[in-house]
């Protein structure tokens, strides 16, 4: 966690230079505290924001010990909290007008409260306590322009969120990123009841754009990359095609379920430890015990994996369009292989699908830029690189298709979480 820089620093470092957009965060800013205020009184009051996060690379490896880019967002969770003396963890939802709080003397999973905020929070204590990290009671007003089901980790960014609250009321920022993470995931996976990988969490948690492999997933290697998309004049945009994530759950399963099937018939663990000699070499077997989409994502795996590789390099030899090219690569295979651009359960329902063959068509003809699907897929978002003069014209014809502001221009954040000084 980023510690206490001003609030003027913060909001130009993290959202940006431009003139409008600082005095929108000041004022959002401003008026976060009022309402915390209004709500929970005075106290030694801390202001915290932590990012959404774009995944980049690395579609569905994460899961299966694999290699991904991921980079934090301009968008984020934003939330005053302090400390209070009544043994019970409060967060106001400024989006949903509610309320959740958990008693920390009892942090056993409930399965009635799956899938909500309470579940969240209730985990990352725990998670907390069961490391010997210190937890108690706070009190807080949250608000975030990361919407749910978009793609954009909005469950991670509220994870991290929530940790870094207990790691500045009650650990003295101490507590590494890493480990803020995994607990993020841990509440999300038991009791929240997704099934996730790491990737999410870290990204939101370090901030700027990563490269992380899971070959152990109890150590994963992180490393900073530059991706500078202001120096090619080009623009990172994320599309909405009105889908939501929230009832694919099942969809999401499938893909690490699949892929670990055809690893175990191999004898192996996870796709990581799998070669594409192996898979090519027993393919027969494979296809007549498993049959066919397994085996496709496990191809996915392995050729995804190797590509986020090159990408790796390309960044640090600073090869931009190379990269590029990549990109559009991974964006084929999720289609073909990985097959994640639609529900099985609703064939004829393909926002995503006729969104990306209708960006492929504008690349072609433009001759410049890539596409590809983003994060968990099934439904919500895909993700395009364009050059800025492109932007517009792109713009007039997405939006017809899907909705009024579903394309969001976004910039990769510097910042991981961060302490605002107030």
């Amino acid at each position: 966690m980023q510690m206490k820089q001003t609030i003027e620093d913060s909001i130009k470092d993290v959202y940006g230079h431009d003139p409008i957009v600082p005095d929108r965060q000041r004022k959002r800013v401003e008026a976060l505290l009022e309402n915390y205020k209004a709500r929970y009184g005075s106290g030694e009051i801390r202001v915290i924001s932590t990012p959404g996060r774009t995944e980049i690379s690395g579609n569905h490896t994460d899961h299966n010990n694999g290699k991904v880019i991921a980079g934090a967002i301009n968008l984020d969770t934003l939330g005053a909290a302090a400390r209070n003396n009544n043994g019970k963890a409060v967060f106001y939802s400024h989006e949903f007008k509610k309320e959740y709080v958990v008693d920390l003397d009892d942090l056993n999973i409930l399965e009635e409260e799956k899938g909500s905020m309470a579940a969240l929070m209730r985990g990352i204590l725990k998670g907390f306590k069961d490391n010997g990290y210190s937890i108690g009671g706070f009190s807080c007003y949250g608000q975030s322009d990361v919407q749910g089901g978009s793609g954009l980790s909005s469950s991670a960014s509220i994870e991290v969120f929530i940790g870094t609250v207990l790691n500045a009321l009650y650990n003295n920022g101490n507590i590494e990123p890493l480990a803020i993470a995994r607990i993020g995931q841990y509440a999300e996976n038991e009791y929240f009841g997704k099934p996730c990988g790491l990737m999410d969490q870290i990204a939101c948690a370090y901030g700027g754009v990563v490269g992380i492999d899971f070959e152990d997933q109890n150590n994963p290697r992180i490393e900073k990359l530059e991706l500078d998309l202001r120096a090619h004049e080009y623009r990172l945009l994320i599309v909405d095609t009105g889908g939501n994530h929230a009832d694919l759950t099942s969809d999401y399963a499938s893909v690490p379920d699949e892929m670990r099937m055809v690893a175990g018939a191999l004898g192996k663990n996870n796709c990581r430890q799998v070669t594409s000699e192996e898979l090519y070499s027993n393919m027969p077997e494979l296809r007549r015990t498993l049959q066919e989409r397994p085996i496709l994502r496990a191809l996915h795996f392995l050729e995804e994996n190797e590509r986020v590789e090159r990408q790796v390099e390309l960044l640090k030899q600073g090869k931009f369009y190379d990269f590029l090219s990549l990109v559009n690569e991974s964006g084929n295979s999720s289609m073909k292989l990985l097959q994640n651009i639609y529900p099985s359960n609703n064939a004829r329902q393909q926002p995503l699908t006729l969104g990306l063959a209708l960006t492929e068509h504008y690349i072609s003809s433009i001759g410049e830029g890539a596409v590809r699907i983003h994060g968990g897929g099934f439904a919500g978002t895909y993700q395009v690189f364009l050059p800025l003069r492109y932007v517009s014209s792109y713009i007039d014809i997405i939006e017809p298709l899907y909705s009024e502001g579903c394309v969001r221009n976004l910039t990769i954040r510097k910042q991981g979480a961060i302490l605002f000084s107030v």
